[in-house]
């Protein structure tokens, strides 16, 4: 809403290049909507404005840019813009840079920085990628059990401008092994010749290095913490998680997921910033391997032309019975996917999904087969035909066929997410097309083999 209130004067400013008031208007203006409006603009206008800004303010709206106008800038950078972005960008934030950065910049990047920065940011790459060790930062304030709470007090002012946050500290002892986080209203409201160990309870969560960030997502919901210890195997402290750092991964986790469910590659950057080319590549490989998966459902359909010739409504009734499999399918798919990720259901919980989905699925079933028996009989009499045992047989294979159909997609769409896990890929990519094309084919052939079971005496 502010950037929409700015804009004209943020663009009006700029095309009468009064820097002066432009600074002015950019004081009060956060981070994330300044780089909204710089988004648009020539990366040479996008320099002037960073150089209106303060140091600080100027890493965080870098911070907050898409990843291509980041290296964009990057590229028109001098070496004490790069060292003064670089040098205010929180270790986590330089890390997600270096990425990002094509090869050519990597270097460069690196150089601007001191030997410190360069070391720390070397460290921080030595973690898998995706890990809680690439999102934390080695900036945190901790003390000892046996400080007392005024000298643990000034070592906190000493340290609180470079620390990310002050709403955890953290007690270690002497060889660095975290043995518990205390909120610093705990400290302020204790007596100040007390020793940090009389309010100490030593208990506390902390995360690994080496988990995947998706873990650090979970922890801070069930917990409702602003900040997370970071331990290595040993348990030594080496470093905290955000809960700011913890809404990017779960914005990108949920997009992903999204984008896998709908039948494609998880794009690697927004939308917007996103070529039509890349677009293509990223959607062309499922799009060619559903349309095999059509060629099959017709090729099956081929199999029964003498049935359809001979009983032309069944046909009509085709689309209705694969579609309602395929929705049935991929609502199952949709619930399993998300309450797996959301720890809502474990991995070897399929059992009792197995269960619930196949009493769901007889129940759906039972009522759009109620519903498409009703249907079938309307539409004969409106055609003409009386109501006699041969339409009632018609009926009760469209009927039979819905109830099987949404049952059998049920199962699939739930017990897929599952099996996709078991091997080792996500289960987001068992998407809501990839179902419903199994289930295409798979309720062809139940449609078709109940009609010449019930509909043997006709068909003859």
């Amino acid at each position: 809403m502010l950037v929409q209130l700015i804009k004209p004067e943020f663009e009006e400013l700029i095309q009468a290049k009064d820097w002066v008031a432009l600074k002015d208007v950019l004081s009060d203006v956060p981070a994330a909507d300044i780089a909204e409006l710089l988004v648009e603009l020539d990366g040479n206008i996008a320099i002037v404005i960073f150089r209106l800004l303060k140091k600080p303010l100027a890493a965080d709206v870098f911070s907050e840019l898409p990843s291509n106008k980041g290296v964009e800038l990057l590229e028109l950078f001098n070496k004490q813009q790069l060292s003064d972005v670089m040098v205010n960008l929180e270790p986590d934030e330089q890390v997600a840079l270096m990425e990002e950065l094509p090869g050519h910049l990597t270097q460069r990047v690196m150089n601007s920085m001191n030997r410190e920065d360069q070391k720390q940011i070397k460290k921080l790459l030595g973690y898998p990628e995706e890990s809680v060790g690439r999102l934390m930062t080695p900036r945190y304030v901790r003390v000892k059990a046996d400080w007392t709470i005024e000298r643990s007090m000034k070592h906190i002012r000493k340290y609180a401008e470079v620390a990310e946050t002050l709403n955890r500290i953290y007690v270690v002892d002497d060889k660095e092994y975290l043995i518990d986080d205390l909120m610093l209203t705990e400290l302020i409201l204790a007596d100040p010749e007390d020793i940090i160990d009389s309010v100490m309870d030593k208990s506390f969560e902390a995360l690994t290095a080496f988990e995947d960030q998706e873990a650090a997502v979970k922890m801070f919901a069930k917990y409702d913490r602003a900040a997370l210890p970071v331990v290595d195997t040993d348990g030594i402290l080496v470093g905290i998680v955000t809960v700011d750092d913890v809404i990017d991964v779960a914005e990108e986790e949920a997009t992903e997921d999204m984008q896998k469910m709908a039948g494609m590659d998880a794009l690697d950057d927004y939308y917007s910033q996103t070529s039509v080319v890349d677009l293509v590549k990223k959607r062309i490989g499922w799009l060619i391997v559903l349309f095999a998966g059509q060629i099959l459902t017709a090729l099956t359909m081929s199999g029964y032309e003498e049935v359809l010739q001979k009983i032309v409504l069944l046909s009509y009734f085709v689309p209705l019975l694969i579609a309602s499999g395929g929705n049935s399918g991929s609502q199952a798919a949709t619930l399993i996917i998300r309450a797996l990720a959301t720890d809502d259901i474990k991995s070897d919980g399929w059992k009792k999904v197995l269960g619930r989905e196949i009493t769901s699925g007889l129940l759906l079933g039972g009522l759009l087969g109620i519903l498409g028996f009703a249907t079938l009989l309307v539409w004969g009499m409106i055609d003409g035909d009386l109501m006699n045992q041969e339409l009632i047989l018609k009926a009760s294979v469209v009927a039979s066929s819905l109830l099987l159909i949404v049952l059998f997609g049920n199962i699939i769409g739930a017990m897929l997410p599952f099996i996709l896990s078991k091997i080792g890929l996500d289960p987001a990519v068992s998407s809501a097309p990839f179902v419903a094309t199994l289930v295409d084919v798979s309720g062809i052939i139940i449609y078709f083999t109940i009609a010449v079971f019930l509909l043997n005496g006709i068909l003859l």
